[in-house]
C-alpha cells in the first residue's frame, strides 16, 4: 500500500476538486492508489466526471516548425524558467525543431544529426549549452506530422518567442484545397486542441481501456439511482454519447463559436474551398506534461527533524 502523504492528497484534491477528507478516505479505500481514488470520488458523486491533469514543475520550452505539408515539435527541459528566458537557449530549442524536420519523430535520430556551424551533433550540442549556461537540460520528445497533400497547421500557447513556447500543437489536414485557408482553419484547429487538450481524433481512434474505465465509472453511478437494468443501460449510453464529445476531437464543439461540432466545421470549409478536408491527425505537446517532481511532507520532515534531533 502507498504512504498515504499530505502531498498524495493535496495532489488528488487538485485533480477532483473534492474536500481534504474524502480525498484522504478514498485514497485509504483505494491503497494509496491515485487514479482509482479519481473514480472512487466520481462513483460517490464528489468530484467531476472531467479529469484535470496534476500541475507538473517542468521549465525549459517546447518547440515547433513547420515546411508545408509537414511540421515537427519538440520539448527541450531545464531546470528553471530563468533559462527558457535565456536567448541562448531559446536558440538552441527553435534550430532543434527545425532540425527535427527530418528526424520523423525518431528521439535517437535528432541526437544524432549535426548541428549545423558547430562540428557538434545535437546531443553533443545540448552537453555544450548544459556546460555554457550551467544548468541540466534535457531533449525529452519530438514529433512529426505529414500529409501527402494539403498543410500541417502549428500553434504556440503562451509564446515567448515565434514558434517557442509552453504548448505546441500541430493539426494535419489532407486536402487539395486552398492552402492559405486550410493554414487559417488549421491554426484555429490548433487553438481549439492547446485549449480541450482531446483524447483522440475520433471515436475509433479512443483507447479501449479509457472508455472501459469511463463505462465502469457510469454504470456504478447509474446503479445508485436504484433505476431497473434497462433504464440504467440507455442511461450509460447517452453519457456514453456525451463523453465522445468531450474527449473526441471531432465530436467536440468548436471553441471558436462554442456551437458547432469540429467535425461540422471542417466539412464547412470543405463546401467553402470546393475541395474536400480530411483531419488526419494532431499532436499536443505541453511543457512538463507527465513528469513528476518530487515534492516533500514539509511538516513531516520537520517532525523527523525534532525526533532526530
Amino acid at each position: 500500500m502507498a504512504e498515504i502523504t499530505a502531498a498524495l492528497v493535496k495532489e488528488l484534491r487538485e485533480k477532483t476538486g473534492a474536500g481534504m477528507m474524502d480525498c484522504k478516505k478514498a485514497l485509504t479505500e483505494t491503497a494509496g492508489d491515485l487514479e482509482a481514488a479519481v473514480d472512487w470520488l466520481r462513483k460517490k458523486g464528489l468530484a467531476a466526471a472531467a479529469k484535470k491533469a496534476g500541475r507538473v514543475a517542468a521549465e525549459g520550452l517546447v518547440g515547433a516548425a513547420a515546411d508545408g505539408a509537414k511540421a515537427a515539435i519538440v520539448e527541450v527541459n531545464s531546470e528553471t524558467d530563468f533559462v527558457a528566458r535565456n536567448e541562448t537557449f531559446q536558440g538552441f530549442v527553435a534550430k532543434v525543431a527545425e532540425l527535427s524536420l527530418a528526424a520523423n519523430g525518431d528521439l535517437d535520430a535528432l541526437k544524432a544529426t549535426a548541428y549545423p556551424g558547430t562540428g557538434r551533433t545535437v546531443e553533443e550540442e545540448l552537453a555544450h549549452q548544459i556546460a555554457t549556461i550551467g544548468e541540466n537540460m534535457n531533449l525529452r520528445r519530438t514529433a512529426t506530422l505529414a500529409v501527402p497533400q494539403g498543410v500541417v497547421a502549428s500553434y504556440i500557447h503562451n509564446q515567448v518567442v515565434p514558434n517557442l513556447g509552453k504548448i505546441a500543437v500541430l493539426v494535419a489536414m489532407e486536402s487539395a484545397g486552398d492552402a492559405e485557408k486550410l493554414q487559417a482553419l488549421g491554426k484555429q484547429l490548433a487553438m481549439h486542441v492547446a485549449a480541450t487538450n482531446p483524447a483522440s481524433l475520433g471515436i475509433d481512434d479512443l483507447d479501449p481501456a479509457l472508455l472501459e474505465r469511463e463505462r465502469n465509472v457510469l454504470i456504478d453511478q447509474a446503479k445508485a439511482s436504484g433505476r431497473p437494468d434497462d433504464i440504467i443501460q440507455k442511461m450509460v449510453e447517452g453519457r456514453i454519447r456525451k463523453f465522445y464529445e468531450e474527449v473526441c476531437f471531432l465530436e467536440q464543439i468548436f471553441v471558436m463559436d462554442g456551437k458547432t461540432k469540429v467535425s461540422k466545421v471542417v466539412e464547412d470549409t470543405a463546401k467553402e474551398i470546393g475541395a474536400p478536408v480530411k483531419v488526419t491527425g494532431f499532436l499536443r505537446f505541453a511543457l512538463g506534461e507527465g513528469i513528476e517532481k518530487e515534492e516533500g511532507d514539509f511538516a513531516a520532515e520537520v517532525a523527523a527533524a525534532a525526533k532526530a534531533g
